[in-house]
């Protein structure tokens, strides 16, 4: 697109060189009425491509401004979002086909997940239905979600090794973020899209 827009504004400045030095020509006062008419010609030929050009351009960077748009609504109504009570978390969710399904309950409505504590590194709670697993050895660290057993959402503050599917990771909180958001007793975790 900035190719586009770069070659336009390059073609912009050739037409409007182009027009300057056809209308520089030094005229005797013998022959001003015949330039006269011959530059109010030229100036309607050339203006006319270049008001053509102009409007091309301006209906070009119109329309890219709204596909733009389109694109970054259309990114945003695809977005997840997760609430950890009343408290909005930025999550970075894996690419998998765990994500997916969730992604797809999502669409259907807000998928609410009563979690509990457990083991003082983490709060567990049912998704209400299997989702995709590809489990694998893990080291868990505090901000980590991940799947468990098929069913079960965790969403850590502390640290834990087993086998699990990654869901993804909350970003904006450290561990002593995590740690106030998910140690002071059960809690409900609301998952929506946009």
């Amino acid at each position: 697109m900035k190719m586009k827009m770069i070659f336009l504004a390059f073609c912009m400045t050739i037409m409007f060189c182009m027009s300057a030095c056809a209308g520089t020509t030094k005229n005797t006062s013998s022959d001003l009425g015949a330039v006269t008419e011959i530059s109010a010609s030229e100036n309607n030929e050339t203006e006319s491509p270049e008001e053509n050009v102009m409007s091309e351009g301006t209906a070009m960077y119109q329309l890219a401004a709204e596909n733009e748009s389109a694109e970054d609504e259309a990114i945003e109504d695809s977005s997840m979002t997760m609430k950890i009570g009343d408290t909005k978390v930025n999550v970075d969710w894996e690419d998998n086909q765990a994500v997916e399904a969730l992604r797809n309950m999502a669409e259907d409505g807000d998928v609410t997940i009563q979690m509990s504590m457990y083991g003082g590194f983490e709060q567990v709670g049912s998704i209400g239905q299997s989702l995709p697993r590809n489990d694998k050895q893990t080291t868990t660290s505090s901000g980590d979600i991940v799947l468990y057993s098929g069913n079960q959402m965790v969403v850590f503050y502390g640290s834990n090794s087993w086998s699990y599917t990654r869901l993804g990771h909350i970003s904006d909180k450290d561990e002593a973020g995590m740690t106030e958001l998910l140690s002071n007793g059960d809690v409900t975790i609301t998952i929506s899209m946009g």
